[in-house]
């Protein structure tokens, strides 16, 4: 370009106006050039995108899953409820009820078994229901230690089992829920060899939603399966943590109604 303009002189006032047209073209035509290649751009990715196939949405991928989907959905819905129903249950304040125990506590201490066996019966809980059934068995004319023992470790296991056996049920789901993906995946790619073995391998749609199937159910399982283990042994050690506590607050009353019995 530069060629073939005359040559500019500190002096020469009269070539600016010809250097600023030539300047104003060439900014023209580069703004333009710029343009049309946007423009073509812009059109071969909405070439591409048309090409592509649509994506698959959550409730796509849960139809493909097909019939382990539906045992999957209940596991997943019972695992929910369990672990709500556990964070609410499974809790110190609940199973040991330190108020009523303190209560029943210094009632021992005075020998008053009657007012210690109405504040069991008001405020039921795993360890008032233990204490209960040891005051039962006491004899305050003669006061014999090993009845009461035995009655606070008979009904120790059947208080403390029932709780646990809810926190049992996620062991459970925890199990059965990549089972059950495993056997959808094994069905879903026995279909799979069934399209081979009818049409062959050219048919790639129905291979491709097959297979499809297949790992869906697999990653289904994996995800109902893995949080309700998890949280089973989260709830398993919390609640091995409070029956010790238990045991222990349940053994520090007998030892007050021992002192007790034995000061009269």
């Amino acid at each position: 370009l530069y060629a073939y303009l005359p040559p500019m002189k500190a002096t020469n006032i009269r070539t600016l106006p010809t250097y600023f047209m030539i300047g104003l073209i060439t900014c023209a035509s580069l703004w333009l050039t710029g343009q049309n290649l946007q423009a073509q751009e812009s059109e071969v990715s909405v070439s591409e995108e048309e090409a592509l196939p649509p994506k698959k949405t959550l409730i796509d991928q849960y139809k493909t899953g097909g019939w382990a989907m539906y045992p999957l959905t209940l596991f997943s819905i019972a695992g929910f409820g369990l672990i709500i129903y556990n964070f609410m249950a499974i809790r110190p304040q609940l199973i040991l009820n330190p108020e009523a125990t303190g209560e029943i506590d210094s009632a021992l201490e005075t020998l008053d078994i009657e007012k210690a066996k109405s504040i069991c019966a008001e405020s039921p809980s795993p360890a008032t229901n233990i204490i209960s059934a040891g005051l039962n068995r006491v004899n305050t004319d003669s006061y014999d230690p090993e009845p009461v023992k035995e009655a606070i470790e008979e009904a120790s296991s059947e208080e403390l089992a029932g709780p646990f056996i809810l926190i049992n049920y996620l062991s459970v789901i925890g199990s059965l829920a990549p089972m059950i993906g495993l056997l959808g995946t094994v069905s879903g790619m026995v279909k799979a060899f069934n399209v081979i073995e009818a049409e062959g391998a050219g048919s790639a749609q129905a291979l491709a939603g097959n297979i499809s199937e297949a790992l869906i159910t697999t990653a289904s399982g994996m995800i109902v399966g893995i949080p309700a283990m998890f949280f089973f042994f989260f709830f398993k050690n919390r609640y091995g943590k409070i029956t010790s506590r238990v045991a222990r607050v349940v053994g520090d009353l007998e030892f007050t109604l021992g002192t007790a019995a034995k000061k009269q």
